[in-house]
């Protein structure tokens, strides 16, 4: 399992042919208390760069982008309930949507954790 990041603050876990997508740490903590997620229907093609997903916070609504072109296999259920999940663990059980790796070059372009770590800083 790889774990890759993007400037935009969202991280994917690589597990085969499928990438797990969520926000980082970094980026909740500057959203403050997740109210609200919308995310993408599954079966839903995105084109790397598309938004996908809206995380709400109290403080402002903020689009999630695709980082890499797939379509949505399964969508985090839980965070309807409880968006706050987010808050408490966005790099684990808050993860947002699955997606299918329709190109693999498009990773390339991505950070490793030690990147991401120094953009971030």
């Amino acid at each position: 399992m790889t774990v890759l990041y993007t400037a935009d603050h969202e991280w994917l876990r690589i597990e085969g042919d499928t990438a797990t997508i969520g926000i980082t740490d970094h980026a909740q903590s500057q959203l403050g208390d997740v109210v609200f997620v919308e995310l993408p229907k599954v079966g839903r093609q995105l084109k790397k760069a598309e938004a996908a997903a809206v995380v709400e916070s109290v403080k402002a609504a903020s689009d999630v982008y695709a980082p890499i072109t797939g379509e949505v296999l399964e969508v985090n259920d839980a965070l309807g309930a409880e968006p706050a999940l987010i808050n408490s663990d966005a790099d684990g059980k808050a993860w947002l949507f699955k997606l299918t790796i329709a190109d693999k070059s498009e990773l390339g372009g991505l950070m490793d954790e030690a990147a991401y770590k120094a953009h971030t800083a």
